[in-house]
């Protein structure tokens, strides 16, 4: 579990900030109408904020890529 964590730290950090930045969007902006898809509800714009963060944050991560051996160029 650990190893899974430290693996992927950037992408969890990324999330967090993400839906704490969706929820306070909802808070201070939102869409008071109830008319607007993914703003007029909390639980939306937070998984929506998560979601966004998530991705952001993880293209900052370093992939290391082994070679295969059916790869080898001759």
């Amino acid at each position: 579990m650990f190893a899974f964590i430290q693996k992927h730290l950037l992408t969890i950090i990324g999330i967090t900030i993400g839906a704490v930045a969706g929820y306070v969007y909802w808070r201070n902006t939102g869409c008071s109408s109830g008319t607007c898809i993914i703003t007029s509800k909390p639980v939306h714009v937070t998984l929506y904020g998560a979601l966004m963060g998530g991705l952001i944050f993880s293209m900052f991560t370093n992939k290391k890529i082994k070679p295969d051996d059916n790869d080898k160029h001759n």
